[in-house]
């Protein structure tokens, strides 16, 4: 194995040791040596990567938005109709949470806590741009209601996060049919 690849391997449990301890106990409560001594490296080691805790944070919120992003946008394609394009996300985008539970959690911390920097913010925001942008064409085009995109996520894409966390909690289970009427209540929310 090569130096590089050691040291993908280390910066790799450092941030799924990050995950999980946020996750677990808090931001305030995630000291950097207990997140050290998870992901199997020196406290020293983490330094190498990242120049403090909220650096930490915010690196590990920026990987995590990416990959979600990521797989929030395959199979999407700009010149879809609006109502064609919103499914396609927002059906990735309720798979990955179901499938990627600890890192969907993760960044639902990051979205409901003041964890994450107002500079880090804003670059995760970046990662959302397809989905604004698809949201501005609908408006423009009188499909989508003329309310802030804050208000659109909150009414079409955020209940997917607590629809994961009930089904985490095991009293509510999510089928295929739950799914569908749920894609179809938060297109609804958001239509004219």
């Amino acid at each position: 194995m090569n130096i590089s690849s050691k040291s993908e391997i280390k910066r790799k449990a450092l941030i799924a040791a990050t995950i999980e301890l946020v996750n677990n106990h808090g931001f305030h409560a995630t000291p950097m040596s207990k997140i050290a001594k998870i992901a199997g490296v020196s406290a020293g080691t983490i330094y190498l990567y990242f120049e403090n805790k909220q650096d930490l944070v915010n690196q590990v919120y920026l990987e995590v938005k990416a990959a979600f992003t990521s797989f929030a946008f395959r199979n999407y394609d700009e010149s879809m109709s609006v109502e064609k394009g919103f499914e396609i996300i927002w059906k990735n985008i309720a798979e990955f949470k179901l499938q990627e539970v600890e890192e969907a959690y993760f960044l639902s911390q990051c979205d409901n806590t003041p964890i994450v920097d107002e500079p880090g913010r804003q670059e995760g925001l970046k990662h959302l741009q397809p989905l604004l942008d698809l949201w501005e064409k609908g408006q423009e085009q009188g499909i989508i209601k003329q309310v802030s995109p804050y208000s659109l996520y909150a009414f079409s894409i955020y209940p997917v996060a607590f629809l994961m966390n009930m089904q985490q909690r095991g009293v509510y289970q999510l089928t295929p049919e739950h799914i569908e009427d749920a894609y179809k209540m938060a297109w609804h929310s958001i239509k004219n």
